[in-house]
């Protein structure tokens, strides 16, 4: 194998060998949370619980890049930014390294005694939801690679729509693990019914670049997580749903995450204009200056 075809392997080349400047950015920024975790547990201050921090941590991250991930076909959609499908992969295979990393604080938490990480993980539904969702995030890292994309065929694009019910397996999983307190799983699930709500435009025929599209859409993510937020305090906890629900257009006290996805949202939405003004303006800018 030539140091050509060696450098092509490499995270921050593309499929030539050549230096990627997005794909270097890309890696470095999805290894800045790993390093800050051991670190924390290297160098961090003694804790009763030295692992537990750390093991949330991991478990954050992991469904925040999920969600990097499923935003990465939109984004090309919206901004015509084709170059972003390059680190794709390497995003999926993030997912996957962050979920092993949080399965792998949690055998640490409890004293490496696999027996019982083995029988917590059967006995405790969350445990269960979340190793299942693991799993799958397994079956899809091992089928990325070219090779397994050739042998295949159509049944890979089929295989990995899994993506999205793992998807659900993980942040249903950090629901059941955050208990009350439950805000940043939901404006995780937020973001998630967003980015869905995206797939469905364009499955619906809608062209996702238009600016009236992302705000229909922003505003309908942001009353579907409103509408989640309040179901899981209504079903799941003896907390008050209609209150939390309320609090929702008390914006001067706290943001929810219901208008944390609309200000997300809808700044898609706008920023999408910018873009659509700047098209129009460039060509007779050029003009001009000709």
């Amino acid at each position: 194998m030539t140091m050509t075809t060696l450098a092509s392997y490499a995270p921050w080349t593309d499929r030539r060998g050549n230096l990627s400047a997005l794909r270097l950015a890309v890696f470095i920024a999805v290894l800045l949370p790993a390093v800050q975790i051991l670190y924390g547990l290297a160098i961090g201050p003694v804790l009763p619980e030295p692992f537990e921090m750390e093991l949330h941590a991991s478990g954050d991250w992991a469904v925040r890049f999920l969600l990097v991930t499923l935003a990465v076909t939109p984004l090309r959609r919206i901004f015509s930014w084709n170059r972003i499908v390059g680190v794709r992969r390497m995003l999926g295979v993030t997912v996957l390294a962050y979920a092993l990393l949080h399965l792998g604080l949690y055998a640490a938490q409890e004293s490496w005694n696999l027996g019982k990480v083995v029988s917590e993980i059967f006995l405790r539904f969350y445990l269960t939801i979340g190793f299942a969702a693991l799993c799958g995030l397994a079956v899809l890292g091992a089928t990325s690679f070219d090779s397994a994309i050739r042998k295949l065929g159509r049944n890979w694009q089929r295989l990995h729509l899994l993506i999205y019910p793992i998807g659900g397996l993980m942040l249903f999983h950090f629901f059941l693990q955050s208990k009350s307190d439950v805000t940043q799983a939901t404006l995780m699930a937020g973001l998630f019914v967003l980015l869905m709500i995206y797939r469905l435009m364009v499955k619906a025929g809608f062209r996702l670049a238009n600016p009236l599209v992302l705000a229909v859409c922003a505003c309908a993510a942001a009353a579907g997580t409103a509408g989640i937020e309040y179901a899981w305090y209504a079903l799941a906890t003896g907390i008050p749903a209609d209150r939390v629900f309320q609090a929702n257009f008390a914006v001067s006290l706290a943001i929810r995450p219901a208008v944390w996805v609309g200000i997300i949202g809808l700044g898609v939405a706008a920023a999408a204009i910018v873009q659509w003004v700047g098209g129009l303006l460039g060509p007779r800018l050029r003009l001009k200056r000709a």
